[in-house]
Parts: structure tokens; sequence; C-alpha cells
């Protein structure tokens, strides 16, 4: 689990994953908070591990804790989402059970109503081609708080990029493991819980994932893809001061973009480019 400053709200989600059924190693990383979330949790949870990462690292925190947990299979989690009794042992069946699957996106029940996520009608309706053989539907990303990797598969992908902070770098790093070989799977049948205490996306948030989601497209996909898509994102994307500094830290970022710019492989672009039609259309992808 990756926090900053949430003191405030961390306590429901460690209630419940200390007591989960399986017992597994909580492990928490505190990314540079200043309302003393660290202090808290040692006291209040003492069977909770603590690392502290001294800086926000956004989602890049969470390399420190897989790091950490030194376990083979490793849940990801925000400090206001949780995993069901049993979901991940579950989980851990089926990545003993298929030696080739890197990540497991779980169906998540949103808020106190537990309302299914409405990225799962996305996920179940992918395009691309499937194996019958493996568990639930493939994916070609996946939610950050809300997925269970295979160590070793994160780890060989590199993690999450701490250039990219917050705002869509499960993107990045969903490339990385297709391009390693791994299987990315949503199984309806291991189940999380989020329940955020905000209702929009907050504008840093949406900032950085303009800003990431050009990165992405200029990094990874052909040129000739790459420009419609940015042509896409900041036409979607509302005509305020959020979206033209979004797009001017992307355009800062170029020079790194340019020098580590490797193209996805010609099998993973073709599946990519399934799913542009439906990122461009779906109610549950948006840049507002």
């Amino acid at each position: 689990m990756i926090t900053l400053n949430g003191r405030r709200r961390i306590a429901s989600a460690l209630e419940r994953l200390v007591a989960l059924p399986e017992r597994p190693l909580v492990v928490l990383v505190d990314n540079g908070s200043t309302d003393g979330t660290g202090d808290y949790v040692r006291s209040r949870f003492p069977e909770v591990t603590v690392v502290d990462a001294g800086t926000n690292l956004g989602a890049a925190g969470l390399n420190l804790g897989v790091a950490a947990a030194d376990r083979p299979y490793v849940a990801l989690a925000d400090d206001d989402s949780w995993y069901e009794p049993g979901a991940l042992s579950a989980a851990a069946d089926l990545f003993d059970a298929h030696p080739s699957l890197g990540l497991i996106n779980a169906h998540t029940l949103v808020g106190e109503t537990k309302v299914p996520d409405p990225i799962h009608a996305d996920m179940m309706g992918t395009p691309v081609p499937d194996d019958p053989r493996l568990p639930g539907h493939r994916i070609l990303s996946f939610l950050q708080g809300v997925s269970i990797v295979r160590a070793r598969a994160y780890l060989d992908a590199g993690g999450f990029d701490q250039r990219l902070l917050i705002g869509g770098p499960e993107e990045h790093l969903a490339a990385e493991l297709l391009c390693h070989g791994w299987e990315l799977r949503y199984v309806p049948w291991v189940v999380a819980r989020h329940v955020p205490d905000h209702g929009r996306q907050s504008l840093l948030a949406r900032r950085l994932g303009l800003r990431n989601s050009l990165w992405f497209v200029w990094l990874r996909r052909p040129w000739r893809r790459a420009l419609r898509w940015t042509v896409y994102v900041v036409g979607a994307s509302p005509k305020d001061g959020v979206t033209v500094r979004g797009l001017l830290e992307a355009i800062r970022g170029l020079p790194w973009v340019l020098r580590e710019r490797r193209p996805l492989p010609p099998a993973v672009e073709r599946q990519w480019k399934l799913l542009d039609e439906q990122k461009r259309t779906s109610p549950a992808r948006q840049y507002r």
C-alpha cells in the first residue's frame, strides 16, 4: 500500500487488510507524508511494516513495497482500497496454476454502495484475441490500487516509473509487462473494494494524466498513431489552464521521451490498436 498524508482515511483499509483470513504481510510505503501518517500506523497497527520513502514517489512507491514484501505474489493497494476475504488466496491459486500470468486486476466494488467499477465493462469487452485456457479476460492495462502481481514479472518490467507520479502510470507498466510476455487478466471472482473520500478526479491527477498519456503514445506507439492520439487527447480535454499545463509538461519531457523511445513490438501494437476506438468512446475513460 502507498499513502501520502493518509492518516485521516487509512485506518479503514488497514483494519480490513490485517484481518484477512490469509494473514498477509502488510507493507505500507509512506510517500513523504507530513501529517504523521507513518507514526500513526506504527502505533495503531504494529503488525504493519512501514517503509519511509522520504519523498513523494507517486505510484513508484509501490516498487519499494514489492521489494520489502519479498513475496512471490504481491497485492497492490492505495490507502482507500483493500481486498475481500478469499481474494488473495484465489489469486495465488491462479498464479500457481498459470505460469504466464503476470497480473490480476480484481473486480472492484466502489463506495459504500459497492457499485462495480464501470471500467469492468471495458475490460470484459476488450476486442483483443484471448486465450480461453486462462482465467477471466485479457486486458492491456489495469488499476493500480486493486491489482495483484507476480513479483518477478513486476520487477523484471521495472515497476512504476518515478517520473510519472500519478495519473495513468499503469499504461506504461502494462506495456512493459506485455513486452516481457506476461499475461494481464481481469478476474471477476477476485474481489476488491475501493472507497474513495473524494468525488471527482483531482486537478493534479487530470494534469498528470494528460501528460502521462501523451508521453506513453510518444514513447511506445507508431508516430502516425501517436499524432492522432495527441490530437484526440488535447481535443477531448477541457480548454483550461490544467490542460495547458499538462501539455506544456509533456512537451518539456520530449528530450528524455525521444531518447528512450521504444515502439511496442508488432504483436503488442496490433493488440493496442484494437483498443483505440474503445478508449475514445468509453465513458469510463475521460480526460476531464
